[in-house]
């Protein structure tokens, strides 16, 4: 069981990427999913969150209005779109499973203890 972030890279601050989740080995189709980020020397931090329909949304106060989490179920994919990009959002990047199917608690989805299943993170870098 795995997942695999990918979209990473270098950009200047004020630029866009798009991170992409996807699932080899099973489907996550039926759970929610996150997105968090770690930079050097800080804890693993929570970024968004979809729920397992795709209807619900939740984003860290630092990236709303910037970043837009979404997902296509039949591809089993979950994207990161980030727009308007700043130094401080330089991190490496993880996707991550929820613990459990059909259910995604709001105050635990910012929990990292909630997901069950991780990718290996994808490094995003943007310069000032």
């Amino acid at each position: 069981v795995q997942l695999q972030a990918s979209g990473g890279g270098l950009v200047q601050a004020g630029g866009s990427l798009r991170l992409s989740c996807a699932a080899s080995g099973r489907t996550f189709s039926n759970y929610a999913m996150g997105w968090f980020r770690q930079a050097p020397g800080k804890e693993r931090r929570f970024v968004a969150a979809i729920n397992w329909v795709g209807s619900s949304t939740y984003y860290a106060d630092s990236v709303k209005g910037r970043f837009t989490i979404a997902r296509d179920r039949s591809k089993g994919t979950v994207d990161l779109q980030m727009d308007s990009l700043k130094p401080e959002d330089t991190a490496v990047y993880y996707c991550a499973a929820y613990s459990r199917p059909y259910a995604l608690n709001v105050r635990d989805a910012r929990d990292t203890r909630s997901y069950s299943y991780w990718g290996q993170g994808t490094q995003v870098t943007v310069s000032s």
